[in-house]
């Protein structure tokens, strides 16, 4: 069931996420599945769990990977809605068979400073829509996923630090919200390539200017307009988020990509 909660973003304390009852609880679990989908997702990326084979069973994996079952369950649905995995009744859940390594979505690795414009180019032109969607169609469980991620970056800029992993989990939060695999996929892919954009970027950032607390209000908004249900706001706010970053890195002077 979908909701709102107004106001909330400004209250969202380090490690919190908003439960259904609009109350802050602790997002320890919120972020046990994350860990716990990033594992299992880059095992079957890697081929330690081939196509068409079993996964390990829910008791097994949780013992594995030191979490609950629930925790590991909620990780498999999520693989599931992916589809990286399905199951078969009686049967147990297989890895889908047109996972694997050389089928894994790829982009040509950083090489330039211009290949950096590229990345924010083209992420200009899906995380903008993956927002909008998001606003659409956000659930309890995504909305507290990106108010996880939300929690950590305000906690990093609370000690004037900028922490790419917390600043990319909240662009995956939001592009899991959109409920559209295209959007994750491709994020996925660009992981690496956006961790260099987003670490210069935090580079610029540090000064006397408070520059890593605007960028955290820049989230704030996008997150708010998403809970809000506020699709073509949370939209413009991403564009102009992404648009903001490429320029604070590149001081305003975009390269000409022509060449």
């Amino acid at each position: 069931m979908k909701r709102t909660v107004n106001g909330m973003a400004g209250n969202i304390a380090a490690g919190e996420v908003i439960a259904s009852d609009g109350k802050p609880e602790r997002g320890k679990a919120v972020k046990l599945v994350d860990r716990v989908l990033d594992q299992l997702q880059e095992r079957i990326r890697t081929g330690n769990y081939a196509p068409d084979s079993r996964l390990p069973g829910e008791h097994e994996l949780a013992s594995m990977l030191g979490v609950s079952r629930p925790v590991v369950r909620d990780a498999l649905s999520r693989l599931r809605e992916q589809g990286m995995i399905y199951s078969r009744q009686g049967a147990g859940t297989f890895v889908s068979a047109q996972v694997s390594v050389t089928a894994q979505l790829a982009y040509s690795p950083v090489k330039s400073i211009a290949d950096i414009q590229r990345c924010y180019e083209f992420r200009l032109t899906i995380e903008p829509a993956a927002a909008f969607f998001a606003a659409q169609r956000r659930d309890d469980a995504a909305i507290a996923r990106i108010a996880s991620a939300l929690a950590e970056l305000r906690e990093a800029t609370s000690h004037q630090l900028h922490r790419t992993d917390a600043d990319f989990l909240f662009h995956k939060a939001v592009t899991e919200a959109a409920n559209n695999h295209y959007y994750t996929a491709s994020l996925e892919a660009l992981r690496a390539h956006i961790a260099v954009g987003m670490h210069l970027h935090g580079l610029s950032l540090m000064g006397p200017r408070a520059g890593l607390e605007k960028v955290y209000g820049e989230h704030q908004q996008i997150y708010q307009a998403i809970v809000d249900g506020r699709a073509e706001d949370a939209r413009d706010f991403m564009h102009r988020h992404l648009e903001g970053s490429r320029d604070r890195l590149f001081e305003g002077k975009v390269l000409d990509l022509s060449f």
